[in-house]
């Protein structure tokens, strides 16, 4: 008896140990924002509030170019520039919606740049010159997006805009939580950063190390990154001694796309023009009076 309850003891010490070698080696830390904005991409609900995006025949204008440079992994990034006749070294950094960097994206840089003479505006491709047309497509473009590969090409094109560079980010769902990783990744350079319905940075220690303060622009009828995730973001950002400030519409995510068939035109318009605003202020704009 005494041989057999040793034995017992010996096996159940084996298993505890097992388990606790389990737990420690294979319990996977929460995730971080872009992990957590891959699962909802996985979400139906969510994937059913992306249609298609509507037919564009659009022709960038003359000063925008897709252009390469080099990423920290040695391999190579991609984005869409428009360079201005005389660069002032600022850069507003663009990120792409989960349909990729399409013409709309396109679209959207030459309007900027259009509206702030001087800045150098690059659309940031993350997914290496893919493009979904369907929400199913989005959705698996955004669960294989690398992290550290999409930060490597946030940080080759920081190292193309150069040290010296004042660097304001913008962009909107998928993107719009790439622009705040961005604005992170650029430290002391970054400027400026507006959050187009995008997922926040849910680590308080992270969005300490953020230079600047943060437009965020959300929907309330948005299901995946509604009021309840905004108020987290802004008790976050409150932990962290940073400004958020934050302008919620009575409108559904993506509302600002006008390649949605949800497209809220009046809203968009009020919502571009607060970011515009924003963006002449952090880069120094003389403004009209």
């Amino acid at each position: 008896m005494k041989h057999l309850l040793t034995l017992l003891f010996l096996l159940g010490s084996l298993s505890i140990a097992r388990a606790q070698h389990t737990a420690s080696c294979c319990a996977k830390p929460g995730p971080d924002a872009m992990l957590a904005f891959a699962d909802l991409a996985a979400d139906p609900a969510f994937m059913s509030g992306h249609e298609a995006p509507l037919p564009l025949d659009y022709a960038p204008q003359a000063a925008g170019q897709l252009i390469s440079f080099v990423t920290p992994d040695s391999s190579t990034g991609y984005g869409y520039e428009v360079r201005p006749a005389a660069p002032n070294g600022k850069f507003l950094f663009v990120f792409h919606e989960w349909w990729g960097l399409n013409d709309y994206i396109k679209r959207e840089a030459d309007r900027l740049a259009a509206a702030l003479p001087g800045v150098t505006v690059l659309a940031v491709d993350l997914y290496d010159a893919k493009l979904a047309t369907t929400s199913e497509e989005a959705s698996r473009l955004v669960q294989v997006v690398d992290q550290n590969r999409a930060r490597n090409i946030i940080r080759g094109a920081l190292q193309h805009a150069g040290p010296r560079a004042q660097v304001a980010t913008l962009g909107w769902c998928f993107g719009g939580g790439w622009s705040l990783q961005a604005a992170m990744l650029a430290g002391k350079q970054a400027v400026g950063c507006v959050v187009y319905y995008g997922m926040p940075e849910k680590d308080v220690a992270k969005l300490k190390a953020l230079n600047t303060d943060v437009l965020g622009i959300f929907a309330t009828q948005d299901q995946g990154i509604g009021p309840a995730v905004v108020r987290q973001f802004q008790a976050d950002m409150k932990r962290a001694g940073k400004q958020l400030t934050v302008h919620s519409f009575d409108a559904a995510h993506a509302f600002a796309n006008p390649s949605n068939p949800r497209f809220d035109a009046a809203a968009a318009t009020r919502a571009n023009n607060l970011a515009l605003a924003y963006l002449k202020k952090k880069f120094k704009f003389k403004l009209k009076a």
